[in-house]
């Protein structure tokens, strides 16, 4: 299932599991409790996919290089 989410004025798709849709949720707490880490919203702007699996969403950079966050 693919979602998309909205962080400061920059949409960017979200692939999950139809059965751990509930981590879509976590994801916007987290991505909420980050609003003013500045290196994470500059991080933020060369996201071009996330990935939910289980508790971890796998943030994937325009280069092809991840990062890993966890969401519980």
């Amino acid at each position: 299932m693919v979602k998309i989410i909205t962080y400061k004025n920059r949409s960017v798709p979200v692939f999950c599991t139809v059965e751990k849709s509930y981590n879509y949720q976590k994801l916007n707490n987290k991505l909420h409790e980050l609003e003013f880490d500045f290196a994470f919203r500059k991080k933020w702007k060369s996201i071009q996919s996330v990935e939910m699996v289980r508790d971890v969403a796998i943030l994937q950079y325009n280069d092809g290089t991840k990062l890993y966050l966890e969401v519980s």
